[in-house]
């Protein structure tokens, strides 16, 4: 298993039954388009099986968030010395 998981919902659930609504919701989603990056585990994997059709997942190496090294490289640069 990969260390963590980007999970981002990419369909609305509206028209789904409340299980998988509450499941959204439980796995930190709010908003549609949202990412959410957790700890990979085999009840997680149960819990995006439930909405794989509503999700989008993506398997990260372990690394820290792209978004965020690319701030704090950007932070970095423009830092004066």
């Amino acid at each position: 298993m990969a260390a963590r998981l980007r999970i981002t919902w990419k369909k609305s659930a509206i028209g789904y039954k409340s299980n998988q609504k509450q499941t959204i919701e439980a796995l930190g989603l709010r908003r549609l388009g949202q990412s959410v990056e957790r700890e990979d585990s085999r009840p997680l994997r149960g819990m995006i099986t439930k909405v794989r059709h509503l999700v989008e997942v993506t398997e990260l190496d372990g690394a820290p968030s792209t978004a965020q090294s690319e701030v704090s490289k950007e932070q970095a640069a423009t830092q004066p010395e």
